[in-house]
């Protein structure tokens, strides 16, 4: 017999026990009712003092070895799910088709295994500026000056855009919200500023005059410290690309002969 069994029920008998003389039979069913219910959390159990102070008979496990069987068993229920019911969604399989011009939105979000977490709630909008529907070059210079620091010449990192794309020739501009509760109240309302922007851009004010701000990019590539803030490289981290063709000699450099080499 198990510990459980041998020192759990008897404690609920002699309660109940008590409870007849004392109390009115529908309290003793309400009271029956709420110990069973409580016999279903494993926690509750160790949190019993009258179940802990209890001697322990020298054939059973201790506290922390019930524990430790109730981690294997949860364990393998979640090994038979992999072997029973993962197979399953090959059913559910669809290829990978890149996005395009027409699906310029990247939505980004952070997941935390179903743990409560404020970050869960989040929602990141990224779309490059050449991929929106603006209708002439002012409209994207409107749109770069009045996004603001949310406007980036780079795609952002884990966006899902990269340089190679080809998306990137007017920037990338980022929009999240965590503001509110659920996480479709945020996708909403990134949403909705996104359109906000694009009416403001096509249908209202002309910036032309107002250059765009780029103190942010500024900042961000200081802090950074790779070399994109010297003065004089156009916020530009120099590559082997960028080294003057003119230096280059004109003709291939002959090698030193193998015996020279030694020699020397």
């Amino acid at each position: 017999m198990s510990f459980l069994a041998r020192h759990r029920i008897p404690l609920q008998v002699s309660h109940l026990a008590q409870a007849r003389h004392q109390l009115h039979s529908s309290a003793v069913i309400l009271a029956r009712a709420r110990t069973v219910k409580k016999q279903e959390s494993y926690f509750d159990y160790f949190n019993d003092d009258e179940v802990m102070d209890a001697p322990m008979e020298p054939n059973d496990t201790t506290a922390p070895g019930h524990f430790q069987l109730m981690q294997e068993r949860q364990m393998l229920y979640y090994l038979r799910l992999i072997d029973h019911e993962l197979p399953k969604l090959v059913d559910f399989r669809k290829p990978f088709v890149p996005p395009s011009s027409s699906q310029p939105l990247s939505i980004r979000s952070v997941s935390y295994a179903e743990e409560d977490h404020p970050l869960a709630r989040k929602r990141v909008v990224v779309v490059p500026v050449a991929w929106l529907p603006l209708k002439d070059k002012k409209a994207i210079h409107n749109i770069k000056v009045i996004a603001g620091v949310r406007w980036q010449k780079d795609p952002p990192a884990g966006s899902g855009f990269s340089e190679s794309e080809g998306a990137g020739e007017h920037g990338y501009i980022k929009i999240a919200c965590e503001d509110f509760p659920e996480p479709a109240m945020n996708l909403k309302w990134a949403s909705d500023a996104l359109d906000r922007l694009l009416d403001a851009a096509n249908n209202g004010k002309d910036f032309s005059d107002i250059p765009v701000d780029t103190r942010h990019i500024q900042a961000k590539e200081k802090k950074a410290a790779k070399g994109a803030h010297a003065k004089g490289r156009g916020n530009k981290i120099p590559s082997l690309k960028d080294f003057p063709k003119e230096w280059l000699p004109t003709s291939p450099v002959s090698q030193p002969e193998e015996g020279a080499r030694t020699s020397q």
